[in-house]
């Protein structure tokens, strides 16, 4: 593992004279650079609030933990890739400290607790692959940062985070794995009410082959916004249940979502999915505007252009505003409202040709 203590024009020449490329753009904070075979939680746990760690093209057959905040995980493009170990190796370190996360079978952990959550973190520019568990999986941070990053076939989640706020995915892909591409939630093991995310944002990324391409699940104040989802079971979920406060305020715009057809069977708590566009499901207040949404075909009670439901307890879908979008090709409609006990819900200015009940075109 090499160190640069010195500014970023003569770390970057440094570097490149290695032919390992330029270094961040960050002044007067160390980089430090990590080969194949050297070890990665080693440099992360030798960082200081502000470092990067700098991975040059190649495997890694590791899990890493980060809990230093203003830490920049950094790789060279897809080629940087980590993947898990052949055997299952204790967690030392930081990765010790922060619990057993990467030994759950995740890639890259970012951990805060409860009374502190680690802030500034960003990782980017990277592969992740294989792993049993989640590609990313980030708890109690504050803007974290994911970028360019791509997740694939990883088993349970591509890019997730809970218990966070500020958080922003941009640019990032996510294919083929086990759940969603990216999954956000207040907490995945407590019941508690939807949480305010400080305006996380879920932007231009790609997301393909998911059992879903985007979960937002019991949180308010949050943007999807400008990504490709295509080839998912279901494209977006917005997900509430009977706590309070009640799911809601998120705005989903401009986003393309196309031929999101895989079939996946039914779970413990949610029915079969296929061909569902957007899913609103126990939300309030969201805002669904010009989205362009086409050939999602389903035969799944949740199939269809942009979809509102009750939750899987039975809660209702109030006070959303679907407006603007361009619909067409999908089935069994293009609107599909069976949340009708829900209350001031509004169509409105969509192009589209068909609506279960009719008249919401």
């Amino acid at each position: 593992m090499k160190k640069c203590h010195i500014a970023y024009l003569a770390c970057t020449a440094a570097l490149l004279g290695t032919g390992l490329g330029a270094a961040p753009t960050v002044a007067g904070h160390t980089v430090h650079l990590v080969k194949p075979g050297e070890s990665i939680q080693k440099a992360v746990d030798a960082a200081e609030p502000g470092d990067t760690v700098l991975l040059a093209l190649g495997v890694y057959h590791e899990s890493v933990t980060l809990s230093t905040p203003g830490l920049t995980l950094r790789g060279m493009g897809r080629r940087t890739v980590l993947e898990p170990a052949a055997g299952a190796a204790k967690p030392t370190g930081a990765a010790k400290a922060a619990g057993a996360c990467a030994a759950d079978g995740n890639g890259i952990c970012v951990v805060g607790t409860k009374d502190h959550r680690v802030e500034d973190v960003t990782v980017t520019a990277l592969t992740v692959s294989g792993f049993t568990k989640n590609g990313v999986y980030a708890t109690a941070t504050d803007h974290l940062t994911v970028r360019n990053v791509t997740a694939v076939k990883n088993g349970v989640w591509g890019i997730a985070q809970e218990g966070s706020v500020r958080g922003v995915f941009r640019g990032n892909t996510a294919q083929d794995n086990g759940d969603a591409g990216l999954f956000l939630a207040n907490s995945v093991k407590e019941e508690q009410g939807a949480t305010d995310t400080d305006g996380t944002v879920v932007e231009r990324n790609r997301l393909e082959g998911n059992r879903i391409g985007v979960t937002v699940r019991r949180l308010r104040n949050l943007t999807v916004a400008h990504n490709h989802m295509t080839g998912n079971c279901a494209a977006v979920f917005v997900v509430g249940d009977e706590n309070k406060p009640k799911a809601g305020l998120v705005t989903v715009r401009e986003n393309r979502i196309v031929r999101n057809n895989k079939s996946c069977p039914k779970t413990a708590r949610l029915d079969a999915l296929q061909g569902s566009g957007i899913v609103l499901t126990g939300a309030e207040d969201s805002l669904i505007t010009r989205n362009v949404i086409e050939d999602n075909v389903g035969k799944s009670p949740l199939s269809g252009g942009i979809v509102l439901f009750k939750s899987f307890v039975g809660t209702t879908s109030d006070r959303n505003r679907i407006s603007d979008n361009e619909l067409s090709g999908n089935s069994p409609a293009d609107l599909v409202n069976t949340d009708t006990a829900g209350k001031g819900n509004v169509f409105e200015g969509n192009s589209c040709r068909a609506s279960q009940p009719a008249g919401l075109c």
